[in-house]
Protein backbone atom coordinates (compact mmCIF):
# COMPACT_ATOMS: atom_id res chain seq x y z
CA UNK A 1 0.00 0.00 0.00
CA UNK A 2 0.90 3.60 -0.68
CA UNK A 3 2.61 5.70 2.01
CA UNK A 4 -0.02 8.04 1.79
CA UNK A 5 -2.88 5.49 1.96
CA UNK A 6 -1.31 4.06 5.06
CA UNK A 7 -1.22 7.61 6.60
CA UNK A 8 -5.00 8.15 5.35
CA UNK A 9 -6.66 5.22 6.85
CA UNK A 10 -5.10 6.53 10.39
CA UNK A 11 -6.24 9.92 9.61
CA UNK A 12 -10.30 10.20 9.28
CA UNK A 13 -9.68 13.50 9.25
CA UNK A 14 -7.35 14.00 6.01
CA UNK A 15 -9.95 13.35 3.31
CA UNK A 16 -12.81 15.80 4.63
CA UNK A 17 -9.63 18.13 5.08
CA UNK A 18 -8.33 17.84 1.79
CA UNK A 19 -11.76 18.15 0.09
CA UNK A 20 -12.45 21.53 1.87
CA UNK A 21 -9.18 22.62 -0.50
CA UNK A 22 -10.61 21.78 -3.30
CA UNK A 23 -9.65 18.34 -3.63
CA UNK A 24 -12.26 15.90 -5.73
CA UNK A 25 -12.76 12.24 -4.05
CA UNK A 26 -11.36 10.54 -6.73
CA UNK A 27 -8.23 12.73 -6.00
CA UNK A 28 -7.72 10.79 -2.36
CA UNK A 29 -6.75 7.35 -3.75
CA UNK A 30 -4.42 8.73 -5.99
CA UNK A 31 -0.75 8.58 -5.31
CA UNK A 32 -0.13 11.71 -3.55
CA UNK A 33 3.49 13.59 -4.87
CA UNK A 34 4.91 16.77 -2.58
CA UNK A 35 5.89 19.74 -4.72
CA UNK A 36 8.43 21.68 -2.42
CA UNK A 37 10.13 24.60 -3.80
CA UNK A 38 11.88 27.57 -2.41
CA UNK A 39 9.58 30.22 -4.25
CA UNK A 40 9.09 33.24 -2.87
CA UNK A 41 9.93 37.21 -4.18
CA UNK A 42 13.19 37.12 -2.09
CA UNK A 43 15.64 37.00 -4.85
CA UNK A 44 15.92 35.93 -8.63
CA UNK A 45 16.55 32.52 -8.16
CA UNK A 46 13.51 32.08 -6.17
CA UNK A 47 10.97 34.11 -7.75
CA UNK A 48 10.27 32.31 -10.87
CA UNK A 49 9.72 29.08 -9.39
CA UNK A 50 5.83 29.09 -8.52
CA UNK A 51 5.71 28.59 -12.21
CA UNK A 52 8.31 25.66 -11.97
CA UNK A 53 6.52 24.30 -9.42
CA UNK A 54 2.85 24.37 -11.45
CA UNK A 55 4.27 23.09 -14.66
CA UNK A 56 5.56 19.60 -12.34
CA UNK A 57 2.25 19.60 -10.64
CA UNK A 58 0.44 19.76 -13.83
CA UNK A 59 3.07 16.56 -14.82
CA UNK A 60 2.45 14.42 -12.00
CA UNK A 61 -1.53 15.01 -12.13
CA UNK A 62 -1.44 14.36 -15.94
CA UNK A 63 0.08 10.42 -15.02
CA UNK A 64 -2.61 9.81 -12.52
CA UNK A 65 -1.10 11.38 -9.32
CA UNK A 66 -2.42 14.34 -7.09
CA UNK A 67 -0.11 16.88 -6.62
CA UNK A 68 0.47 19.42 -3.24
CA UNK A 69 2.35 22.61 -3.36
CA UNK A 70 4.13 23.32 -0.36
CA UNK A 71 7.06 26.24 0.13
CA UNK A 72 10.05 26.79 2.50
CA UNK A 73 11.52 30.06 0.80
CA UNK A 74 14.85 30.65 0.80
CA UNK A 75 17.13 34.05 1.74
CA UNK A 76 19.75 35.50 -0.92
CA UNK A 77 23.35 35.69 0.13
CA UNK A 78 23.85 38.84 -2.02
CA UNK A 79 21.09 40.39 -0.39
CA UNK A 80 22.29 39.72 2.89
CA UNK A 81 25.92 40.53 2.38
CA UNK A 82 27.70 43.69 4.07
CA UNK A 83 25.26 43.54 6.70
CA UNK A 84 24.48 41.29 9.46
CA UNK A 85 22.15 39.30 7.67
CA UNK A 86 24.75 37.06 6.22
CA UNK A 87 25.01 35.29 9.77
CA UNK A 88 21.85 33.72 8.61
CA UNK A 89 22.96 32.03 5.61
CA UNK A 90 24.45 29.15 6.56
CA UNK A 91 21.62 28.57 9.66
CA UNK A 92 18.98 28.93 7.02
CA UNK A 93 20.13 25.77 5.08
CA UNK A 94 19.37 23.34 8.12
CA UNK A 95 15.91 25.33 8.79
CA UNK A 96 14.61 25.06 5.16
CA UNK A 97 15.74 20.99 5.35
CA UNK A 98 13.61 20.66 8.92
CA UNK A 99 11.06 22.37 7.20
CA UNK A 100 10.67 20.02 4.10
CA UNK A 101 11.22 17.10 6.68
CA UNK A 102 7.95 18.57 8.40
CA UNK A 103 5.95 18.70 4.93
CA UNK A 104 6.91 15.54 3.89
CA UNK A 105 6.37 13.60 7.26
CA UNK A 106 3.42 15.34 8.93
CA UNK A 107 0.96 14.16 5.79
CA UNK A 108 2.92 11.84 4.09
CA UNK A 109 3.69 11.18 0.44
CA UNK A 110 4.50 8.70 -2.02
CA UNK A 111 7.08 11.05 -3.70
CA UNK A 112 8.30 14.55 -4.15
CA UNK A 113 9.97 17.52 -6.79
CA UNK A 114 12.17 19.54 -5.16
CA UNK A 115 12.83 22.91 -7.20
CA UNK A 116 15.43 25.19 -5.60
CA UNK A 117 17.96 27.64 -7.56
CA UNK A 118 20.64 28.71 -5.43
CA UNK A 119 23.47 28.37 -2.30
CA UNK A 120 21.71 27.40 0.63
CA UNK A 121 18.42 26.40 -0.97
CA UNK A 122 19.53 23.12 -3.44
CA UNK A 123 21.72 21.87 -0.53
CA UNK A 124 18.57 22.14 1.94
CA UNK A 125 16.94 19.93 -0.44
CA UNK A 126 19.32 17.60 -1.02
CA UNK A 127 19.51 17.41 2.87
CA UNK A 128 15.70 16.69 3.24
CA UNK A 129 16.02 14.56 0.67
CA UNK A 130 18.12 12.03 2.20
CA UNK A 131 16.36 12.44 5.45
CA UNK A 132 13.05 11.77 4.53
CA UNK A 133 13.84 8.88 1.53
CA UNK A 134 10.81 9.14 -0.65
CA UNK A 135 11.11 9.02 -4.33
CA UNK A 136 12.54 11.94 -5.01
CA UNK A 137 13.30 13.99 -8.52
CA UNK A 138 15.41 17.65 -8.25
CA UNK A 139 14.65 20.56 -10.86
CA UNK A 140 17.22 23.17 -10.32
CA UNK A 141 15.80 26.75 -11.58
CA UNK A 142 18.41 27.90 -13.88
CA UNK A 143 20.84 30.27 -14.44
CA UNK A 144 20.34 33.77 -15.14
CA UNK A 145 21.31 35.84 -18.79
CA UNK A 146 24.67 37.88 -18.33
CA UNK A 147 23.99 41.72 -18.95
CA UNK A 148 25.51 44.15 -21.40
CA UNK A 149 29.07 42.89 -22.62
CA UNK A 150 28.51 39.33 -20.40
CA UNK A 151 28.78 41.69 -17.19
CA UNK A 152 27.80 38.97 -14.21
CA UNK A 153 26.94 39.57 -10.65
CA UNK A 154 30.01 38.56 -9.10
CA UNK A 155 32.21 41.73 -10.76
CA UNK A 156 30.07 43.66 -8.72
CA UNK A 157 32.07 43.17 -5.64
CA UNK A 158 35.63 44.16 -7.49
CA UNK A 159 33.47 47.22 -9.02
CA UNK A 160 32.50 48.53 -5.60
CA UNK A 161 35.64 48.11 -4.60
CA UNK A 162 37.48 50.51 -7.15
CA UNK A 163 34.83 52.67 -6.59
CA UNK A 164 35.65 53.04 -3.19
CA UNK A 165 39.22 53.59 -3.93
CA UNK A 166 38.01 56.30 -6.54
CA UNK A 167 38.93 54.34 -9.30
CA UNK A 168 35.75 54.17 -11.11
CA UNK A 169 32.96 57.19 -10.72
CA UNK A 170 29.49 56.38 -9.02
CA UNK A 171 27.92 56.88 -12.24
CA UNK A 172 30.14 53.81 -13.99
CA UNK A 173 28.88 51.80 -10.12
CA UNK A 174 25.40 52.58 -10.64
CA UNK A 175 25.43 51.05 -14.72
CA UNK A 176 26.83 48.49 -13.52
CA UNK A 177 24.59 46.57 -10.36
CA UNK A 178 21.56 48.07 -12.78
CA UNK A 179 22.49 45.54 -15.40
CA UNK A 180 24.39 42.07 -13.73
CA UNK A 181 20.99 40.71 -12.84
CA UNK A 182 19.16 41.01 -16.10
CA UNK A 183 16.33 38.23 -15.04
CA UNK A 184 15.29 35.35 -13.21
CA UNK A 185 17.47 32.54 -12.08
CA UNK A 186 20.98 31.73 -10.52
CA UNK A 187 24.03 34.40 -10.80
CA UNK A 188 25.76 33.27 -13.86
CA UNK A 189 29.00 32.15 -12.74
CA UNK A 190 30.29 29.37 -11.04
CA UNK A 191 29.51 30.22 -7.42
CA UNK A 192 27.70 27.98 -4.99
CA UNK A 193 24.59 28.25 -6.86
CA UNK A 194 25.80 26.69 -9.78
CA UNK A 195 27.63 24.52 -8.34
CA UNK A 196 25.36 22.59 -6.39
CA UNK A 197 22.86 22.82 -9.19
CA UNK A 198 25.62 20.60 -10.78
CA UNK A 199 26.07 18.48 -7.56
CA UNK A 200 22.24 17.29 -7.77
CA UNK A 201 22.75 15.74 -11.62
CA UNK A 202 26.15 14.92 -10.72
CA UNK A 203 24.33 12.36 -7.90
CA UNK A 204 21.83 11.17 -9.77
CA UNK A 205 18.85 12.88 -8.68
CA UNK A 206 17.86 15.21 -11.67
CA UNK A 207 16.88 14.02 -15.83
CA UNK A 208 19.98 14.14 -17.59
CA UNK A 209 21.00 17.68 -18.70
CA UNK A 210 18.78 19.95 -16.79
CA UNK A 211 21.19 21.15 -14.54
CA UNK A 212 21.45 24.70 -14.66
CA UNK A 213 19.46 25.61 -17.70
CA UNK A 214 19.18 28.60 -18.93
CA UNK A 215 16.03 30.05 -16.34
CA UNK A 216 14.42 32.50 -18.98
CA UNK A 217 14.22 30.07 -21.50
CA UNK A 218 11.16 27.34 -22.67
CA UNK A 219 13.37 24.79 -21.95
CA UNK A 220 12.95 24.63 -17.99
CA UNK A 221 8.80 24.55 -17.86
CA UNK A 222 9.01 21.38 -19.89
CA UNK A 223 12.17 19.82 -17.96
CA UNK A 224 9.85 20.87 -14.76
CA UNK A 225 6.93 19.09 -15.73
CA UNK A 226 8.73 16.10 -17.31
CA UNK A 227 9.96 15.71 -13.74
CA UNK A 228 6.27 15.89 -12.58
CA UNK A 229 5.62 12.74 -14.65
CA UNK A 230 8.32 11.04 -13.72
CA UNK A 231 7.60 11.35 -9.47
CA UNK A 232 4.03 9.81 -10.14
CA UNK A 233 5.72 6.48 -11.47
CA UNK A 234 8.70 6.81 -9.09
CA UNK A 235 5.59 7.15 -6.56
CA UNK A 236 4.24 3.65 -8.18
CA UNK A 237 7.71 2.10 -8.42
CA UNK A 238 8.59 2.78 -4.81
CA UNK A 239 12.46 3.69 -6.01
CA UNK A 240 13.86 5.73 -2.68
CA UNK A 241 16.19 8.61 -3.57
CA UNK A 242 18.94 6.36 -0.92
CA UNK A 243 18.06 3.47 -3.36
CA UNK A 244 19.67 5.81 -5.49
CA UNK A 245 22.31 8.27 -4.18
CA UNK A 246 25.27 5.94 -3.15
CA UNK A 247 28.80 6.56 -1.98
CA UNK A 248 29.59 6.31 -5.50
CA UNK A 249 26.95 8.44 -6.47
CA UNK A 250 29.01 11.11 -4.13
CA UNK A 251 32.39 10.11 -5.52
CA UNK A 252 30.75 10.72 -9.06
CA UNK A 253 30.25 14.46 -7.94
CA UNK A 254 33.18 15.05 -6.56
CA UNK A 255 34.72 13.96 -9.78
CA UNK A 256 32.61 16.62 -11.69
CA UNK A 257 32.89 19.26 -8.62
CA UNK A 258 36.94 18.73 -9.48
CA UNK A 259 36.21 18.91 -13.33
CA UNK A 260 34.25 22.31 -12.81
CA UNK A 261 36.16 24.39 -10.45
CA UNK A 262 33.79 24.10 -7.71
CA UNK A 263 32.51 26.47 -5.40
CA UNK A 264 34.52 25.31 -2.03
CA UNK A 265 30.95 25.78 0.26
CA UNK A 266 30.63 22.51 -1.63
CA UNK A 267 32.83 21.12 1.53
CA UNK A 268 30.23 22.31 3.82
CA UNK A 269 27.47 20.80 1.49
CA UNK A 270 28.30 17.24 0.24
CA UNK A 271 29.32 16.05 3.39
CA UNK A 272 26.50 17.26 4.95
CA UNK A 273 23.90 15.80 2.39
CA UNK A 274 25.63 12.53 2.57
CA UNK A 275 25.43 11.90 6.22
CA UNK A 276 21.68 12.61 5.71
CA UNK A 277 21.84 9.77 3.09
CA UNK A 278 24.30 7.63 5.23
CA UNK A 279 27.33 8.11 3.55
CA UNK A 280 30.92 8.79 4.51
CA UNK A 281 32.18 11.71 3.12
CA UNK A 282 35.35 13.67 4.54
CA UNK A 283 37.31 16.45 3.21
CA UNK A 284 40.56 14.17 2.40
CA UNK A 285 38.00 12.37 0.02
CA UNK A 286 37.82 15.80 -1.41
CA UNK A 287 41.79 16.30 -1.51
CA UNK A 288 42.32 12.85 -3.00
CA UNK A 289 40.07 12.80 -5.52
CA UNK A 290 40.96 16.76 -6.61
CA UNK A 291 44.93 15.42 -6.79
CA UNK A 292 46.03 14.56 -10.58
CA UNK A 293 41.96 15.44 -11.69
CA UNK A 294 41.91 17.38 -14.80
CA UNK A 295 39.68 21.21 -14.17
CA UNK A 296 38.36 21.58 -17.76
CA UNK A 297 35.55 24.11 -16.99
CA UNK A 298 36.51 27.61 -18.39
CA UNK A 299 33.42 29.32 -16.36
CA UNK A 300 33.39 32.49 -14.07
CA UNK A 301 35.03 33.51 -11.64
CA UNK A 302 38.26 30.97 -12.31
CA UNK A 303 37.61 31.02 -16.26
CA UNK A 304 36.07 33.55 -18.40
CA UNK A 305 32.52 32.90 -19.39
CA UNK A 306 29.25 33.62 -17.80
CA UNK A 307 27.49 30.21 -16.82
CA UNK A 308 24.58 30.11 -19.03
CA UNK A 309 26.89 29.44 -21.63
CA UNK A 310 27.64 25.99 -19.42
CA UNK A 311 24.43 24.44 -20.78
CA UNK A 312 25.03 25.75 -24.21
CA UNK A 313 28.17 23.68 -24.19
CA UNK A 314 26.70 20.43 -22.85
CA UNK A 315 26.06 20.94 -19.66
CA UNK A 316 26.65 17.87 -17.13
CA UNK A 317 26.23 15.11 -19.40
CA UNK A 318 28.93 16.84 -21.39
CA UNK A 319 31.63 17.11 -17.96
CA UNK A 320 30.60 13.36 -17.54
CA UNK A 321 31.56 12.36 -21.29
CA UNK A 322 34.68 14.02 -20.65
CA UNK A 323 35.29 12.15 -17.25
CA UNK A 324 33.56 8.80 -18.07
CA UNK A 325 36.73 6.26 -17.73
CA UNK A 326 36.87 7.74 -14.08
CA UNK A 327 32.82 7.89 -13.19
CA UNK A 328 31.24 5.25 -11.92
CA UNK A 329 29.35 4.69 -15.05
CA UNK A 330 26.60 2.06 -13.15
CA UNK A 331 25.45 4.41 -10.69
CA UNK A 332 21.46 4.42 -10.57
CA UNK A 333 19.35 7.78 -11.26
CA UNK A 334 16.04 8.96 -11.41
CA UNK A 335 15.55 7.82 -14.66
CA UNK A 336 15.50 4.32 -13.92
CA UNK A 337 18.35 3.63 -15.92
CA UNK A 338 22.21 3.80 -15.15
CA UNK A 339 24.53 6.85 -15.53
CA UNK A 340 26.49 5.25 -18.79
CA UNK A 341 22.97 4.44 -20.31
CA UNK A 342 21.54 7.90 -19.68
CA UNK A 343 24.92 9.42 -21.03
CA UNK A 344 24.56 6.87 -24.19
CA UNK A 345 20.74 7.86 -24.75
CA UNK A 346 21.54 11.72 -24.59
CA UNK A 347 24.48 11.18 -27.34
CA UNK A 348 22.30 9.44 -29.40
CA UNK A 349 19.54 11.60 -29.46
CA UNK A 350 21.48 14.65 -30.92
CA UNK A 351 21.92 16.57 -27.67
CA UNK A 352 25.16 18.26 -27.84
CA UNK A 353 24.61 19.10 -31.12
CA UNK A 354 21.47 20.79 -30.04
CA UNK A 355 23.05 22.72 -27.09
CA UNK A 356 25.67 23.96 -29.10
CA UNK A 357 24.00 25.86 -31.63
CA UNK A 358 23.36 28.29 -28.48
CA UNK A 359 26.93 28.92 -28.79
CA UNK A 360 27.27 30.14 -32.22
CA UNK A 361 26.02 33.68 -31.94
CA UNK A 362 28.97 34.17 -29.69
CA UNK A 363 31.26 32.50 -32.31
CA UNK A 364 32.28 30.00 -30.18
CA UNK A 365 32.33 25.89 -29.53
CA UNK A 366 31.82 23.52 -27.07
CA UNK A 367 35.25 22.76 -26.57
CA UNK A 368 35.95 26.72 -25.59
CA UNK A 369 33.78 26.47 -22.75
CA UNK A 370 34.20 22.75 -21.44
CA UNK A 371 37.82 21.64 -22.49
CA UNK A 372 38.37 18.00 -23.61
CA UNK A 373 39.83 16.03 -21.15
CA UNK A 374 43.18 16.03 -23.06
CA UNK A 375 43.31 19.29 -23.15
CA UNK A 376 42.63 21.09 -19.35
CA UNK A 377 42.98 24.34 -17.90
CA UNK A 378 44.89 22.41 -14.74
CA UNK A 379 45.49 19.08 -14.07
CA UNK A 380 45.51 18.95 -10.16
CA UNK A 381 41.38 19.59 -9.23
CA UNK A 382 40.57 22.86 -7.62
CA UNK A 383 40.43 22.44 -4.26
CA UNK A 384 42.96 21.20 -1.62
CA UNK A 385 42.67 20.78 2.06
CA UNK A 386 45.56 22.36 4.28
CA UNK A 387 46.91 21.23 7.80
CA UNK A 388 49.59 21.88 10.10
CA UNK A 389 49.58 23.72 13.46
CA UNK A 390 47.56 26.27 12.58
CA UNK A 391 44.73 24.44 10.92
CA UNK A 392 45.19 20.95 13.10
CA UNK A 393 41.16 20.01 11.37
CA UNK A 394 42.30 21.67 7.94
CA UNK A 395 41.41 24.40 5.90
CA UNK A 396 40.26 24.07 2.34
CA UNK A 397 41.58 26.27 -0.73
CA UNK A 398 40.83 26.92 -4.23
CA UNK A 399 43.86 26.48 -6.00
CA UNK A 400 42.62 27.37 -8.96
CA UNK A 401 41.99 30.77 -7.89
CA UNK A 402 45.31 31.62 -6.36
CA UNK A 403 47.78 33.31 -8.42
CA UNK A 404 50.78 31.16 -9.26
CA UNK A 405 53.07 33.35 -7.08
CA UNK A 406 51.06 32.53 -3.87
CA UNK A 407 51.13 28.56 -4.06
CA UNK A 408 54.04 28.87 -1.39
CA UNK A 409 54.50 31.88 0.95
CA UNK A 410 56.03 32.71 4.04
CA UNK A 411 53.69 35.87 5.49
CA UNK A 412 53.16 38.23 8.08
CA UNK A 413 50.27 37.95 10.35
CA UNK A 414 47.86 40.77 10.49
CA UNK A 415 44.76 39.52 12.87
CA UNK A 416 41.61 40.73 12.41
CA UNK A 417 38.66 39.47 14.81
CA UNK A 418 35.94 40.59 12.43
CA UNK A 419 35.22 41.24 8.93
CA UNK A 420 34.34 44.79 9.57
CA UNK A 421 38.03 45.58 10.39
CA UNK A 422 39.69 43.64 8.04
CA UNK A 423 38.16 45.10 5.24
CA UNK A 424 38.82 48.95 6.56
CA UNK A 425 42.30 47.95 6.63
CA UNK A 426 42.07 46.88 3.07
CA UNK A 427 40.44 50.15 1.88
CA UNK A 428 42.77 52.33 3.92
CA UNK A 429 45.57 50.51 2.04
CA UNK A 430 47.41 49.60 5.46
CA UNK A 431 47.49 46.22 4.12
CA UNK A 432 51.29 45.49 2.33
CA UNK A 433 52.60 42.97 0.10
CA UNK A 434 53.38 39.86 2.43
CA UNK A 435 50.34 39.71 4.84
CA UNK A 436 48.21 37.32 5.85
CA UNK A 437 45.17 38.81 6.95
CA UNK A 438 43.04 37.21 9.32
CA UNK A 439 39.59 36.57 10.06
CA UNK A 440 38.82 35.27 13.04
CA UNK A 441 35.40 34.28 15.05
CA UNK A 442 33.46 33.80 11.93
CA UNK A 443 32.86 30.26 12.51
CA UNK A 444 30.20 28.39 12.60
CA UNK A 445 30.39 28.96 16.69
CA UNK A 446 31.52 32.51 16.13
CA UNK A 447 29.11 34.30 13.81
CA UNK A 448 27.12 32.00 12.18
CA UNK A 449 29.81 31.10 9.04
CA UNK A 450 29.74 34.00 7.06
CA UNK A 451 31.06 34.77 3.85
CA UNK A 452 33.97 37.34 3.37
CA UNK A 453 33.17 38.20 -0.15
CA UNK A 454 33.66 41.84 -0.01
CA UNK A 455 36.60 41.62 1.64
CA UNK A 456 38.19 38.93 -0.92
CA UNK A 457 37.12 41.41 -3.30
CA UNK A 458 38.77 44.20 -2.53
CA UNK A 459 41.98 42.01 -2.22
CA UNK A 460 41.69 40.29 -5.64
CA UNK A 461 40.55 43.66 -7.25
CA UNK A 462 43.81 45.00 -6.20
CA UNK A 463 46.66 44.48 -8.52
CA UNK A 464 49.23 44.97 -6.16
CA UNK A 465 47.56 42.83 -3.04
CA UNK A 466 45.82 40.54 -5.49
CA UNK A 467 49.00 38.62 -5.86
CA UNK A 468 51.21 39.34 -2.56
CA UNK A 469 49.50 38.62 0.31
CA UNK A 470 46.68 35.77 1.11
CA UNK A 471 43.17 35.99 3.38
CA UNK A 472 42.89 33.05 6.02
CA UNK A 473 39.40 32.65 8.11
CA UNK A 474 37.38 30.67 10.06
CA UNK A 475 34.29 31.87 7.67
CA UNK A 476 33.66 30.92 4.23
CA UNK A 477 34.03 32.28 1.43
CA UNK A 478 31.69 33.29 -1.76
CA UNK A 479 31.37 30.65 -4.74
CA UNK A 480 32.30 33.75 -6.66
CA UNK A 481 35.43 34.92 -4.71
CA UNK A 482 39.00 34.49 -6.27
CA UNK A 483 42.45 34.80 -5.19
CA UNK A 484 44.86 34.00 -2.37
CA UNK A 485 41.48 33.17 0.03
CA UNK A 486 42.14 29.87 2.87
CA UNK A 487 38.96 29.53 4.30
CA UNK A 488 37.10 26.73 7.00
CA UNK A 489 40.12 26.80 9.20
CA UNK A 490 39.19 24.14 12.12
CA UNK A 491 39.41 24.29 14.93
CA UNK A 492 37.85 27.85 14.87
CA UNK A 493 38.35 30.68 16.80
CA UNK A 494 35.91 30.53 19.23
CA UNK A 495 36.46 27.05 19.90
CA UNK A 496 39.94 28.01 21.01
CA UNK A 497 41.67 26.91 17.73
CA UNK A 498 45.16 27.86 17.28
CA UNK A 499 43.79 30.88 14.70
CA UNK A 500 42.47 32.32 17.93
CA UNK A 501 46.17 32.54 19.03
CA UNK A 502 47.74 34.14 15.76
CA UNK A 503 49.19 37.33 16.57
CA UNK A 504 50.98 40.47 14.64
CA UNK A 505 53.90 39.83 12.80
CA UNK A 506 53.69 36.13 13.07
CA UNK A 507 55.27 34.26 10.40
CA UNK A 508 52.83 31.89 8.38
CA UNK A 509 53.73 29.17 5.86
CA UNK A 510 51.07 28.68 3.23
CA UNK A 511 52.56 25.49 0.92
CA UNK A 512 49.18 24.27 -1.23
CA UNK A 513 51.64 21.51 -3.20
CA UNK A 514 52.42 20.26 0.07
CA UNK A 515 49.11 21.26 1.70
CA UNK A 516 50.47 22.77 4.66
CA UNK A 517 49.11 25.63 6.62
CA UNK A 518 51.49 26.69 9.61
CA UNK A 519 52.91 29.41 11.81
CA UNK A 520 56.21 28.94 11.64
CA UNK A 521 57.52 31.94 13.84
CA UNK A 522 57.49 35.11 16.22
CA UNK A 523 57.27 38.88 15.58
CA UNK A 524 59.27 38.15 12.61
CA UNK A 525 61.47 35.68 13.74
CA UNK A 526 61.80 31.95 12.77
CA UNK A 527 60.94 29.55 15.43
CA UNK A 528 61.46 25.37 15.90
CA UNK A 529 58.30 23.23 15.26
CA UNK A 530 59.26 22.70 19.12
CA UNK A 531 59.44 26.26 20.04
CA UNK A 532 56.07 27.11 18.37
CA UNK A 533 54.28 24.27 20.30
CA UNK A 534 55.31 25.58 23.24
CA UNK A 535 54.81 29.05 22.31
CA UNK A 536 50.94 28.03 21.19
CA UNK A 537 50.69 26.33 24.13
CA UNK A 538 51.74 29.21 26.26
CA UNK A 539 49.40 31.59 24.71
CA UNK A 540 46.47 28.79 24.84
CA UNK A 541 46.52 29.05 28.27
CA UNK A 542 45.82 32.56 28.52
CA UNK A 543 43.28 32.25 25.69
CA UNK A 544 39.68 32.69 27.03
CA UNK A 545 36.34 31.85 25.37
CA UNK A 546 34.31 35.13 24.15
CA UNK A 547 30.83 35.88 25.51
CA UNK A 548 28.41 33.84 22.75
CA UNK A 549 27.59 36.60 19.94
CA UNK A 550 23.84 34.98 19.94
CA UNK A 551 22.19 33.65 22.72
CA UNK A 552 18.90 33.43 20.91
CA UNK A 553 17.00 32.56 18.30
CA UNK A 554 17.85 30.31 14.97
CA UNK A 555 21.34 32.19 15.28
CA UNK A 556 21.43 30.99 19.39
CA UNK A 557 20.18 27.54 18.17
CA UNK A 558 22.90 27.68 15.16
CA UNK A 559 25.91 28.79 16.78
CA UNK A 560 25.59 26.59 20.19
CA UNK A 561 25.21 23.67 18.21
CA UNK A 562 26.99 23.93 14.90
CA UNK A 563 30.12 21.34 13.77
CA UNK A 564 33.40 22.50 12.72
CA UNK A 565 33.20 23.54 9.08
CA UNK A 566 35.43 20.50 8.08
CA UNK A 567 32.39 18.99 9.09
CA UNK A 568 30.14 20.60 6.69
CA UNK A 569 28.98 22.82 9.31
CA UNK A 570 26.23 20.78 10.46
CA UNK A 571 23.82 20.62 14.11
CA UNK A 572 25.24 18.34 16.43
CA UNK A 573 22.77 16.00 18.24
CA UNK A 574 23.33 13.45 20.43
CA UNK A 575 23.30 10.72 18.18
CA UNK A 576 26.15 12.53 15.93
CA UNK A 577 28.30 13.23 18.87
CA UNK A 578 29.13 16.46 21.17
Amino acid sequence: MLKSQQVRALAPEMDPLRMGMGWKEEDLAKPQVLIESTFGESHPGSAHLLALADAAAAGADSRGAKSARYFATDICDGMAQGHDGINYSLASRDAIADLIEIHANATGFDAGVFLSSCDKAVPAQLMAIGRIDIPSIVVTGGVMDAGPDLLTLEQIGKYSAMYERGEITREQLAYYKHHACPSCGACSFMGTASTMQIMAEALGLMLPGTALMPAAGPELADAARKAGERAAELAREGVTARQIVTRESFENAVMVHAAISGSTNSLLHLPAIAREFGVPLSAEDFDRMHRGAHYLLDIRPAGRWPAQFFHYAGGVPRIMEELRPMLHLDARTVTGKTLGENLDELKAAGFYEKCAEQLKPWGLSPADVIRPFGRPLGENGAVAILRGNLAPGGAVVKHTAVPPEMFRAVLRARPFDSEEEAIAAVLRREIRPGDAVFIRYEGPKGSGMPEMFYTTEAISSDPELGKSIALITDGRFSGASKGPAVGHVSPEAAEGGPIALVEEGDLIELDIPARKLNIVGTAGERKTPEEMEAILAKRHAGWSPREPRYKTGVLGRFTRLAASPMEGGVLRTPERGK
